[in-house]
């Protein structure tokens, strides 16, 4: 990089030595066709004594390596204070590429403003990669640690079917059923999340009322809301937007499992309804809530309250970022509002189509 720069810099230089060699050489040629051709033409009776002399060649030399002087170290400063800040972010960049995640490129001081921008640009990247190798180390980490566990389970009842441990009954083939369907869930929640995270989720979309959905969500989990000990309120006004439906329920259904899941025996309100561009749903519980680093953390995968680590409540920690991921690839966003009695889950949706057809409703 020194090699190109200084290259780029002696570029510059010359450049400014060039053009000051332009400027001297339209500004001398024309001198000289004004005093030997259109001077003679003008002022035929002029004396010797008012001609060009050589002092003036002279003057003019003078002032030509003047300009020329001029020219390189303005073309010098010029190109130190371009490729200064382009030099630290190569460094920077050389830095992150060896795998140094936390370097940043700096700004020298009297900077253009591009290079500002550029270096300020630079910074925001890499702490963007930086965020992101981190989540994929702990995303590698934790992925291992959620399939570990059904695996290792697995691997223990067939070891004991094969050395006759346990005897074969439909009780322990329901039981293995159910780990394979465990370590499935995980595989799907996985795939669903890595697709909306890289934008690539596909939604087949319609006309689609939240209330519609959000009863049909909780009608199914009514059994597992009233073992939860979840004294269920419903305020479920209209609220229809262009969505796809199944995503959406899915969305409804892991927020209403991770209030069973963290809020047994608490009050549960769950809302629809519009306001002003936005279709919502929203369920807020009565439960214990979460810290101001847990509502912070509440969307990373595989993050877990401190209450439940480990597993011991069930859930794989995948449940609310699938949530985001969802009403992100709508175009819309989750959150957890701030300021509520235990936990607010709210998911926003832009109100894309406000009319529903009689057609949508009976396809419903």
């Amino acid at each position: 990089m020194a090699a190109k720069g200084a290259n780029l810099r002696s570029q510059i230089t010359r450049a400014m030595i060039g053009l000051t060699l332009t400027a001297f050489a339209v500004v001398y040629f024309g001198m000289m066709a004004y005093f030997f051709v259109i001077y003679e033409w003008l002022y035929p009776d002029a004396t010797a004594d008012e001609s060009w002399r050589l002092g003036d060649t002279v003057m003019v030399g003078l002032v030509l390596g003047f300009g020329l002087l001029s020219a390189a170290l303005i073309g010098w400063r010029l190109g130190r204070r371009i490729l200064a800040p382009l030099e630290t972010v190569a460094v920077a960049a050389r830095q992150i590429a060896s795998g140094d995640f936390s370097a940043r490129a700096g700004l020298p001081r009297g900077s253009f403003g591009e290079a500002g921008d550029l270096v300020a640009d630079f910074n925001r990247m890499a702490e963007r990669l930086q965020q992101a190798e981190a989540e994929l180390a702990y995303s590698n980490s934790a992925i291992a640690h959620e399939l570990r566990t059904p695996l290792t389970i697995l691997r223990g009842r067939l070891q004991g079917l094969q050395d006759g441990v346990f005897a074969p009954g439909p009780q322990l083939y329901a039981r293995l059923i159910a780990h394979v369907d465990d370590l499935s869930a995980i595989v799907e929640e996985l795939r669903t999340l890595a697709l909306g995270t890289a934008g690539q989720l596909d939604l087949i979309c319609a006309p689609v009322d939240l209330a519609a959905e959000a009863e049909a969500a909780l009608d199914a989990l009514d059994a597992q809301l009233a073992g939860a000990g979840l004294v269920v309120t419903r305020h479920l006004a209209p609220a229809v937007t262009r969505a796809d439906r199944a995503r959406l329920r899915q969305a409804f259904v892991a927020v209403l499992e991770n209030a069973c899941r963290y809020a047994p025996q608490a009050g549960l309100l769950v809302e629809t309804g519009v306001a002003g561009e936005t279709a919502y749903f929203r369920c807020t519980d009565t439960g214990p809530g979460l810290s101001p680093e847990g509502r912070a953390r509440a969307f990373e995968r595989f993050w877990r309250a401190e209450a439940s680590r480990g597993r011991s409540l069930g859930g794989s920690g995948l449940g609310l970022p699938i949530v985001r991921a969802i009403a992100r690839a709508h175009g819309g966003e989750a959150l957890i509002l701030p300021d509520s009695p235990g936990l607010a889950v709210e998911i926003r949706l832009p109100c894309r189509d406000l009319s529903l057809s009689e057609q949508d409703l009976d396809d419903r």
